[in-house]
């Protein structure tokens, strides 16, 4: 099965974007990857489709609600068992290593006359 991506966005038609190019973009039109978008306003419940409240301790800005986007998430994974990555400015860094410790290990090849490698 290839590699499956789920985002959660408020602005579902940015993407496949920037990944529909180069390398990724290749892989992509290949079906070696796929991605979903899933809009985090279809989980709101009131008339308006609200999303966002004041910080609870004050101050400038809008911040997710914290109620809409576990009903996002709840729904992205039912019954999925792949990573989930919040890109947060407070989170450890994305690393190449981090990545490939959630990829499966591939089996050995064998070659024609039954050796490995």
């Amino acid at each position: 099965m290839p590699f499956r991506a789920t985002i959660l966005t408020l602005y579902p038609d940015m993407f496949p974007g920037h990944l529909s190019h180069s390398l990724s973009g290749k892989a992509l039109e290949r079906g070696q990857w796929a991605i979903d978008t899933l809009q985090i306003r279809d989980f709101a419940e009131d008339k308006h489709r609200t999303v966002d409240d004041t910080p609870a301790g004050g101050g400038a800005g809008m911040v997710l609600r914290a109620d809409i986007l576990a009903k996002a998430i709840d729904h992205a994974s039912d019954g999925d068992d792949r990573p989930r990555l919040l890109m947060s400015p407070r989170g450890k860094p994305l690393t190449q290593e981090r990545v490939g410790n959630w990829l499966p290990v591939p089996a050995p090849s064998s070659s024609a006359d039954g050796s490995k490698g």
